[in-house]
């Protein structure tokens, strides 16, 4: 049974009988409601506004369906927003579950999945955007917000706000279990919409939770709550780094019996860890021990909480992404520290960071009883226990030598933590901003714009000294425009009353998906496309448009600078001058020059443009070049506990090719390009993009979903993404002989044959007749890589490029199919390197 299934035949149907159809449907599932939740729904069913604000695991979802159901039968457009899109896809194939495909849509700018369904799942900042474009004209009839504290978010909590501002006619449903004083929100809906709003507040968890604070040494906690039966624990820090760690020392406390970890070892069957963190996860999992943070490639996450699920891992030591929500059962939280840096400073958590992360314990359905443990800090418990030792002696006791907090320390303790579990969320407050794109929004909007954006100034959340400032920098932001030419003002009102328009079209989500994307359309046109660089300078175009992974750039920089320190020290310069020339060493930026340049002129026609930063690097492009495969990559660059973050940006440069680069601009190499990276991604975690993919088709049987890892399509199933794999590979070993690195290609080569002593002694001779070997673009070109198909194996010759351009030396290979495809990457065998008359 559907949802559906249970609707009314007309939207005029009464409160209780709407009611009594979801609560039929709630039984066949299984579910029984909570209070809270059979009062939020008599609300909602009402027609009243409802905030919800009650703890984590009392059904807050099932309220939101709820919400669904009843705009569904009074024929009503509803909207479920939730703060990141992973969130907001999860809920789009639940909702598809239980309304049917047809019914539901999704936004979240870089998906359109049937945009015009009656209900849409979105990010904030797509509903947002939909409210300043449409006001109330908007169809809009029911706002359910999902993690509403993120209306405080400094960044992002406009687009909370700006949907209760700029759509009276939508009844809302506010939820969160950190939301503290909402009396603010409920006058203030009541006022805007018109219609009562209730507020379902419940301090009651379905699942109690018990607070301690813990004086012993972290093993010995982790150890008393396993004999306590309190697993499985969630060993929280606020780095990725100490959650590793903490993982691997736990290794040797026998966590798992015997008889689980043969459990583990069947539940995993022949799941892939790749080289790398892989290999450091595989390990710890068969010791009952997970990992959780999202540096993570996606599908180790997923395995993770797989394996929670079934009961099998007794630890999972992580971070505070537990908070966001993931669906995994925790019985016992246990907080490693009450600090965490937030980007410019350490600082104590606050009391809605706290209970966000402590709601995780005890879920209801796995648990009776959840737990809460915060650790003193090791110095405090050291200290504590030498003073212990001492005895009441009071010579003893003095004579005892304290230990001193680390450096830099924010001290905290037994105080700060019975104020965190006795405190109330923090008062949410307001986060107010003014954009070009809001303005352009509502100047797009029919009617009256200057009277819309006075509301919209005056008539928002911000105190009055606030609102000032936002209204003379709307004005700034206006004149701008004009200037510009982007916006114009009308002697007489248009056809749809505008005195002010905008004089160019704008696509819906130009300031969502990739706002840079129409200056990388205007600046792929600057490139010669017969340009040997030409594919990969389109590539830099679109990175340069594209969030930065600070981790990779950094990692880069580094790289970068300890090569040029080795270089500067093998030529005898001198410490302080050495120094001084690394500070102008920056993370590779092709075209930075070429592209400040076009974006400056670009950005006199779009001034909008100016709030988003064009950023030159070069990952996937320094991937490519570099011929490495996704675990060369990452080992060259040390990103082991990062390469969750660099999988992401290749696939959304993937995505942004595919998708911004027009099809008469892609050349043949880029196109290649673009089959490379995808399968690139998909073979190391194939969930990113098929999951994209299959948006196009939500109805479809997920077939496999109880298995831990689905896996990728055969790798050799893409034979032109396939193809440039192993002229990568060939290319690779191009690039190590021009700078003679022979141990490189040894361990490349080495199992089969060709160590690094064979490697120099072909090189010798082939330098003995040529001073270089070439590494450009033309010397990767496709006229110097040759492949012979067979059914099981590819014959492959790639030709050296030498000055003279003889191109009779070269590296002849053999890629066995089979292996590639069980490898997820190709599998090379070189079986000769040298002059092709000698071979």
């Amino acid at each position: 049974m559907t949802l559906t299934d249970q609707l009314p035949p007309t939207p005029d149907t009464d409160p209780d009988a709407l009611l009594d159809g979801f609560t039929s449907w709630t039984a066949e599932q299984g579910f029984e409601l909570y209070p809270a939740q059979e009062e939020a729904l008599m609300e909602v069913v009402s027609g009243s506004n409802v905030i919800v604000s009650t703890p984590t695991g009392s059904g807050k979802s099932l309220i939101a369906v709820g919400a669904h159901f009843t705009a569904l039968a009074n024929k009503q457009r509803s909207f479920y927003t939730a703060p990141i899109k992973a969130l907001v896809s999860e809920k789009f194939f639940s909702l598809v579950d239980q309304f049917g495909a047809d019914n539901v849509g999704m936004l979240t700018g870089d998906s359109s999945v049937n945009p015009d369904a009656p209900i849409i799942c979105c990010t904030a900042e797509i509903l947002a955007n939909i409210a300043l474009r449409d006001g109330e004209r908007a169809e809009v009839g029911q706002v359910v917000m999902d993690e509403f504290h993120f209306y405080a978010e400094p960044q992002r909590g406009w687009a909370w706000q700006v949907p209760m501002l700029e759509l009276p006619q939508a009844q809302f449903v506010l939820m969160s279990a950190t939301l503290g004083d909402v009396t603010g929100f409920k006058k203030d809906l009541t006022r805007r919409t018109g219609r009562e709003t209730a507020v379902v507040s419940s301090a009651e968890r379905p699942v109690p939770l018990t607070f301690r604070y813990a004086m012993t040494p972290l093993h010995e906690t982790i150890e008393e709550l396993l004999n306590g039966r309190q697993a499985p624990i969630y060993v929280v820090y606020f780095n990725q780094a100490s959650a590793v760690e903490q993982a691997q020392a736990l290794v040797s406390m026998n966590v798992a019996s015997r008889a689980e970890r043969d459990a583990i070892a069947e539940k995993l069957g022949d799941f892939r860890f790749t080289a790398g963190f892989g290999k450091t996860l595989s390990r710890l999992i068969r010791h009952g021990i997970g990992v959780h943070h999202a540096g993570m490639l996606p599908r180790y996450r997923r395995l993770v909480e797989q394996l929670a699920q079934a009961g099998l891992l007794k630890v999972i030591c992580g971070t505070d992404t537990l908070g966001v929500g993931i669906n995994v059962p925790i019985r016992t939280v246990l907080l490693t520290g009450l600090t965490k840096f937030d980007g410019s400073r350490t600082r104590h958590l606050k009391a809605r960071e706290f209970h966000q992360v402590a709601g995780r314990a005890g879920r209801a359905g796995y648990d009776t009883d959840g737990y809460v443990v915060v650790q003193a800090p090791e110095h405090v418990i050291e200290n504590e226990r030498a003073l212990a030792k001492a005895g009441d002696d009071p010579k003893k006791r003095r004579k005892v030598v304290k230990k001193k907090a680390p450096e830099g320390f924010v001290s905290w303790g037994q105080k700060t933590f019975d104020k965190l579990v006795e405190a109330e969320p923090e008062p949410l407050t307001s986060s107010f901003n003014v954009t070009h794109a809001m303005l352009l929004n509502v100047i797009s909007r029919p009617g009256d714009t200057y009277a819309a954006m006075r509301e919209l100034l005056t008539d928002n959340h911000e105190d009055r000294p606030a609102q000032r400032k936002h209204m003379l920098r709307a004005i700034s932001i206006y004149r701008a425009l004009v200037a510009a030419g982007v916006v114009e003002q009308l002697d007489e009102p248009d056809e749809q009353g505008r005195l002010v328009r905008v004089t160019m079209d704008l696509q819906f989500d130009f300031a969502l998906n990739q706002p840079l994307s129409p200056f990388a359309l205007a600046a792929i046109e600057l490139l010669d496309p017969a340009s040997p660089s030409y594919a990969v300078d389109v590539l830099s175009i679109i990175e340069a448009t594209l969030d930065d992974p600070r981790q990779v750039l950094g990692a880069q920089q580094a790289k970068e600078r300890g090569e040029a320190i080795a270089r500067m020290k093998a030529e005898g310069v001198e410490y302080e001058q050495r120094m001084e020339m690394i500070e102008d060493i920056t993370h590779p930026q092709p075209l930075a020059e070429m592209l400040e340049a076009a974006y400056g002129t670009y950005r006199q026609g779009h001034p909008w443009v100016s709030e988003h930063e064009l950023s030159p690097k070069s990952v996937a492009r320094d991937m490519y070049e570099r011929a490495m495969n996704f675990v060369e990559f990452v080992n060259h660059y040390g990103l082991a506990r990062s390469e969750g973050l660099v999988l992401r940006y290749l696939a959304d440069v993937y995505k942004a090719l595919r998708h911004t680069v027009p099809d008469d601009a892609k050349s043949e190499e880029l196109g290649d390009i673009i089959e490379w990276l995808g399968e690139l991604v998909r073979q190391v975690d194939s969930s990113l993009l098929d999951e994209w993919e299959r948006l196009r088709n939500p109805g479809e049987d997920d077939s496999g979903a109880e298995s831990v890892d689905e896996g990728p399509a055969k790798l050799t199933d893409n034979k032109r993404a396939f193809r440039v794999q192993v002229r990568n590979a060939m290319f690779r070993r191009v690039e190590l002989a021009a700078r003679e690195r022979f141990d490189e290609l040894g361990e490349l080569d080495g199992e089969e044959g060709w160590k690094a002593e064979d490697w120099q002694a072909a090189l010798d001779e082939y330098f003995a007749e040529h001073e270089e070997l070439g590494t450009d673009a033309d010397a990767r070109g496709p006229s110097l890589f040759m492949v012979t198909e067979e059914s099981e194996r590819w014959l492959v010759r790639q030709v050296f490029s030498d000055p003279e351009g003889n191109n009779d030396w070269g590296i002849s290979a053999e890629i066995d199919l089979p292996a590639s495809d069980e490898a997820g990457v190709a599998v090379v065998r070189v079986t000769d390197v040298g002059r092709f008359d000698q071979y």
